[in-house]
């Protein structure tokens, strides 16, 4: 097993491969169960995929072995791209023992790109790089979890007035608001992030939870709701509404649980909400939580079923 975080360098062949459909599950799916797997679904004709392709090439070696690299033509594999949904490129998914864990659409710049590969290292265990105010980052997150939000914003705060592009910083600053259910302003700060992180994957995360606490304004009665879902298991919207309750009361698993359950009973439903549904509460949580490992590997089986 590679080690992750180590100083061995592997050779660049190792590092970044050409996949296709023949070896995407061994490459990927398979290989991702030893380290990090950062897919990168490009196409030829691709203006914004020649920018980052090579730039993410050199953030890869630049990990020294921490993850390796899989390069995915849409063109010729087209239902990879099909079965992951991928509907614009470049698209860049991190695998991690056998499902997507983090990714971003788009091109990124390299201290994006650095920060994204960081970001799935920790997720698999390893150790990444950071900077001098991480320490404050993670003290504000800690306030965030223990429910002091308010204390957890005024740190966030003062983290972006020494560096006003830190994406870790500048998300946990949107969720503070949100913890504090202050949901207009958490999305002023959102809408107002500097153009070089707004695409960042803590960014999207925080949108995430934004989105999640809008519908949890209008979520219905979780009992009611199950009633009607043992009374006709056949009513996805139902299904979908009582996944939506169980999200907002808190039981993040009970969602996850039943939109896995509509998607395995008509993934096209809705223009196949239940999946977009499902990556939104993966984007809100943490890369690492059980509820995510555990829901996208069950969604990746079904996919590749």
């Amino acid at each position: 097993m590679l080690e992750l975080g180590g100083n061995t360098q592997a050779p660049t062949g190792d590092l970044i491969k050409e996949v296709s459909e023949a070896n995407f599950m061994a490459e990927v799916v398979e290989k991702s169960q030893e380290v990090p797997v950062i897919v990168d679904f490009w196409a030829p004709w691709c203006g914004p995929c020649k920018q980052l392709g090579p730039a993410l090439e050199e953030a890869v070696k630049a990990a020294k072995g921490a993850v390796v690299m899989a390069k995915v033509n849409v063109d010729e594999n087209q239902m990879i791209a099909g079965q992951l949904r991928i509907q614009s490129i470049p698209t860049v998914y991190a695998f991690w023992q056998g499902q997507p864990v983090d990714g971003f659409q788009g091109a990124l710049p390299g201290s994006e790109l650095k920060a994204f590969i960081d970001r799935v290292v920790q997720a698999a265990g390893g150790e990444a790089g950071g900077g001098g105010l991480d320490d404050a980052i993670e003290a504000a997150e800690e306030m965030l979890e223990q429910g002091a939000a308010t204390d957890a914003a005024q740190t966030f705060a003062a983290i972006l007035g020494e560096e006003p592009e830190n994406a870790r910083a500048y998300g946990g600053f949107v969720r503070a608001h949100i913890a504090m259910e202050d949901l207009e302003q958490a999305e002023a700060i959102l809408n107002g992030a500097p153009i070089a992180i707004s695409e960042s994957p803590e960014l999207e995360a925080a949108h995430a939870q934004l989105e999640l606490a809008k519908q949890a304004a209008d979520a219905g009665p979780v009992g009611d709701l199950l009633a009607k879902v043992e009374a006709d298991p056949a009513d996805h919207q139902a299904r979908f509404d009582l996944a939506q309750a169980l999200y907002a009361g808190g039981d993040a698993e009970g969602a996850v649980a039943q939109l896995l359950e509509l998607f395995r009973r008509d993934r096209e439903w809705n223009d196949g909400a239940a999946k977009a549904q499902l990556f939104t509460i993966f984007e809100a949580l943490k890369p690492n939580d059980p509820v995510v490992l555990n829901g996208r590997r069950k969604l990746s089986s079904m996919i590749f079923a």
